[in-house]
């Protein structure tokens, strides 16, 4: 592979997190082009205007460029992306590489690396910790597996899309972590909405509970940047609540598999699927609050 500052680079999937991602990598000058792909091929406008270039299919994109990320919703998209029509499969030949940021299962991450693997290419999972502000302003926790020598060639990538990146070993781990670390988050979210519930049906200040929660042990930017959005019953999406909900159904999968107990996470889920089918899945997962309410 040529060194990264010379790098063709590819990015599929333009959504909250993907045009963010996207965005940083073009305004960062490090790279030869960068040429992006969205299944709604209207949302490439924007980066095309800032100079970007535009490729029909992801075939067409990996055929294009050296290194491809891909920043997709679930599972099922990422693997339509891989082996659907004018898929990247098609277009791996030996010497690409393809890194998979979009948070999916253990089982999905490892179908999409053999297949690459098994044509030549180079694969790294790097699902990511952090919203819409944080993909926005570089600040993502990366979380990576795979090809050691491709992780280190994106290094410089993902040193432009986030402020920490690890590397966890072979495929799979980064998957697990991702899971693991959005399953704490999702029930710690549940938790808090409930608190926030209980303290208004008590009579108390939601205001309050917040500034006593911010000076104690219990503090932390979660709680401190979704806490107006639950008093004010307003969810602007920066991780939609559809997602943390297929997450924690995912890390509930994992444990079952390895026959670990998650209680806590269970309870959480279920107030995920209460909100959404309340109609609050395309809402910020903190809409959860909604759950608590009849």
């Amino acid at each position: 592979m040529v060194e990264i500052t010379k790098t063709r680079v590819g990015f599929l999937g333009l959504g909250i997190m993907g045009e963010a991602m996207a965005r940083n990598l073009l305004k960062s000058g490090l790279f030869a082009s960068v040429t992006v792909w969205n299944r709604t091929l209207a949302k490439c406008g924007a980066l095309v205007s800032e100079g970007a270039q535009c490729a029909e299919t992801p075939a067409a994109v990996v055929e294009s460029c050296d290194v491809t990320f891909a920043m997709l919703a679930d599972p099922d998209a990422a693997l339509a992306a891989v082996f659907g029509e004018n898929g990247v499969l098609s277009a791996i030949v030996p010497g690409k590489g393809y890194v998979d940021m979009s948070t999916v299962d253990e089982a999905t991450s490892a179908k999409i690396g053999e297949a690459i693997t098994a044509k030549g290419g180079k694969f790294v999972e790097g699902p990511v910790s952090g919203s819409k502000k944080p993909a926005i302003d570089g600040q993502l926790i990366i979380m990576g597996g795979g090809d050691k020598d491709l992780y280190d060639l994106v290094q410089p990538a993902f040193d432009v899309m986030g402020k920490k990146s690890f590397y966890l070993g072979a495929t799979g781990a980064a998957a697990r972590m991702k899971l693991v670390v959005n399953m704490i988050m999702g029930a710690m979210m549940g938790a808090f909405c409930e608190g926030m519930a209980l303290a208004d049906k008590a009579g108390l200040e939601q205001s309050a509970l917040l500034e006593i929660l911010s000076l104690g042990a219990m503090a932390n930017p979660m709680f401190a940047l979704k806490g107006p959005a639950i008093m004010n019953r307003s969810y602007p999406p920066a991780f939609p609540l559809k997602h943390q909900q297929k997450d924690l159904r995912l890390a509930l999968a994992l444990g079952d598999s390895l026959n670990q107990s998650l209680p806590v996470a269970a309870a959480a889920n279920e107030a995920y699927k209460n909100a959404k089918a309340k109609g609050h899945g395309d809402e910020d997962f903190a809409a959860v609050y909604e759950a608590t309410q009849k």
